[in-house]
């Protein structure tokens, strides 16, 4: 498969040089000194190799990507109080991607797509037409851009990985069609938007169980009038603060009631669904800020799995908001690669069971070598569930983490 993968993104820089500039017949007579082919760049940047022209139709950016982690005495967030019951030292690579994106035959004409080479999966492959900054057009397999924390690469992520509420509330990635924008508008007047209509079954789906689809919209309010990034960090130091209020909904029929990057499946205490099962509506409000090396943001959530086959609605809820700064631009003896964060989730997976919470407690130090492209993060959580007064487990996890962009 390597070789493979290689061979063709070799191809596709040869291709560059290609171009589609053979000259008619009539231009040779008409104008022979006058037609110059684009030169070809080549350079290194935030998006690994890239190899374009020098009319900018084309545009190929290659980058590799590893993550290396040490957890104990578990990685995964638990799920269950037996979780806690683990005691294991873990060394593994947790994240082997393959990144190919850019622009062909236009500027406006984009591709990209990703690989992880670890489990040996197609994450993304997606076109998009974005000709006009407020009415983009995308196609294909990615991420939902349905809640900021999910849409942040997990290389760009403040914290080791994403909060405990993630795999209950993210629909991950979908494939389908999407129109987006940003409407930029006199001071204030700031606004980002997506409206998604997706197939409903998550990663690698080839078919739909019925003629239902999933959708979904997210509205975004730049509301000091400047887009904010997708990073969790302020590594870049923004002199001018920025920050955003969104709110996103989606509804879907599936025989599932969660996503991840597997694909569709089921949340604890959910049986295995038949076709069109569940149906399942939610809703998230959002906020994030960044300003001089501080960065917050945070979500709430709630979702209702209607289950048609058992006649029974479930309610779920969750929160969370995280913290960083880098202590240099306060205290000048801080190194200023340095970085604290930290965050809190609560997660209750039943309202009618007020007493079912589950909540996380992390705080993290990171070490910027070259800003989120080496990146060191040392993370220390508690976690505290509670089934009942007398049911109820906490547990300590400690995780270690270098992740390299080349």
């Amino acid at each position: 498969m390597m070789k493979q993968i290689f061979i063709l993104c070799f191809l596709m820089a040869t291709a560059i040089a290609a171009d589609d500039k053979t000259v008619s017949p009539a231009d040779k007579t008409t104008s022979p000194d006058t037609e110059e082919k684009p030169e070809i760049n080549v350079k290194h940047g935030d998006k690994g190799w890239e190899f374009s022209t020098s009319d900018d139709k084309y545009k190929l950016q290659f980058q590799s990507r590893l993550q290396f982690r040490y957890a104990a005495p578990f990685d995964s967030d638990p799920l269950t109080l037996n979780d806690f019951e683990e005691d294991q030292h873990i060394l593994k690579i947790n994240r082997a991607r393959l990144k190919i994106g850019g622009n062909a035959f236009r500027k406006w004409l984009k591709y990209y797509w990703e690989y992880e080479l670890f489990s040996a999966n197609l994450l993304d492959f997606r076109m998009m037409v974005e000709k006009f900054p407020c009415l983009k057009v995308k196609v294909g397999q990615w991420k939902a851009q349905y809640n900021r924390e999910r849409m942040i690469s997990s290389g760009k992520q403040q914290l080791v990985d994403r909060s405990l509420i993630n795999r209950a509330f993210t629909i991950d990635r979908q494939q389908g069609v999407s129109l987006f924008g940003h409407l930029k508008g006199e001071g204030i007047a700031d606004f980002n938007y997506w409206a998604s209509v997706f197939n409903g079954h998550g990663r690698g789906a080839k078919e739909n169980d019925d003629r239902h689809l999933m959708y979904m919209i997210r509205g975004q309010w730049n509301f000091l009038g400047r887009e904010v990034k997708f990073s969790g960090s302020d590594s870049k130091y923004n002199k001018k603060p920025v920050g955003l209020l969104a709110l996103g909904a989606v509804t879907n029929r599936s025989p599932y009631t969660r996503f991840s990057q597997a694909g569709g499946g089921q949340l604890e205490g959910f049986e295995d669904g038949a076709p069109g099962q569940y149906r399942v509506n939610q809703w998230m409000q959002e906020t994030a800020f960044m300003f001089r090396g501080f960065a917050w943001q945070q979500e709430l959530h709630w979702k209702q799995i209607d289950d048609k086959v058992n006649r029974k609605i479930t309610t779920l809820i969750g929160n969370y908001l995280q913290f960083g700064y880098f202590f240099h631009y306060a205290l000048s003896w801080v190194p200023k690669p340095l970085e604290l964060a930290f965050r809190y989730a609560i997660y209750n997976p039943d309202i009618d069971q007020p007493q079912n919470l589950q909540e996380e407690f992390s705080l993290d130090v990171n070490w910027f070598f070259h800003a989120h492209l080496n990146k060191l993060t040392a993370e220390i959580s508690v976690f505290d569930f509670q089934q009942t007064v007398e049911n109820q487990r906490d547990g300590f996890r400690f995780r270690l983490q270098w992740d390299v962009s080349m």
